[in-house]
């Protein structure tokens, strides 16, 4: 589980102070996915980044598992796996040395390594290019091969900054049943995106983000019944406020 309270996040900028985050608080519960939609620039990578401690807030707390991200972010790093905004795989290595490299930072044995990088080779489907070199990789290539190398080490909670960005269909859709496959484990999810079919087919409760503040929480039918609306995404519009920024 997940826990966040009062994050606070500014940056300075010639122009002045840019509240990035401001009092973004929510609970992520093991065996579920949650969603955190908002328009592009809401504040959704800022808030992950202090989740998995890239980045530490100006104000408020995040707990994982009960362990205080402030007091002890080593440990709460070995049960984190994440995907972040930028992908970044070693591109001299191939996919699976880039899983394997990972798999040892965490302390897996080869054996342990090998029997889960195999195991999510199928699930992703990375058949064709597990001993490849990633330079050159297309973008969903890429994408794939950094989910695998998050969770070799198998984490209680997971966390996907936009995850299916620049993907296609079919790449997308497997995507989707492989979190599926993780909620059903009983893992914790939270993934952030802009777009409202990906999170109304996978979430169970979504966190609407916009200009760095949470607007709403619930799961889907508690969002329509606070907005009133039949369709969730006239229930995303009339709850932040604005159509600007949404992709449909």
């Amino acid at each position: 589980m997940i826990e966040v309270h009062d994050l606070h996040k500014t940056f300075k900028a010639k122009s002045g102070p840019v509240h990035a985050v401001r009092g973004v608080g929510f609970e992520a519960r093991d065996g579920e996915i949650t969603g955190l939609l908002g328009p592009n620039g809401a504040g959704k990578t800022t808030t992950l980044r202090m989740l998995y401690t890239l980045m530490s807030p100006d104000r408020g707390s995040v707990r994982v598992d009960g362990i205080d991200v402030a007091r002890d972010a080593t440990a709460v790093r070995r049960t984190l796996g994440v995907l972040p905004d930028a992908r970044g795989v070693y591109k001299r290595l191939t996919a699976r040395e880039n899983i394997a490299y990972f798999g040892r930072l965490h302390g897996l044995d080869d054996a342990t390594i090998a029997a889960r990088t195999e195991s999510m080779s199928r699930t992703l489907g990375m058949e064709d290019f597990l001993d490849r070199r990633t330079e050159g990789f297309s973008q969903g290539q890429r994408t794939k091969t950094a989910i695998a190398r998050a969770l070799v080490h198998a984490p209680r909670n997971v966390i996907l900054d936009e995850p299916t960005n620049g993907l296609d269909v079919m790449t997308t859709r497997g995507l989707r049943s492989f979190l599926q496959d993780l909620r059903a484990q009983g893992h914790c999810v939270i993934f952030s995106s802009h777009i409202m079919q990906e999170v109304a087919a996978l979430c169970d409760r979504i966190v609407i983000i916009a200009q760095g503040e949470v607007r709403a929480s619930g799961t889907p039918d508690e969002l329509r019944a606070l907005s009133g609306e039949d369709n969730l995404e006239d229930a995303f519009v009339d709850l932040i406020g604005t159509e600007e920024g949404l992709s449909a």
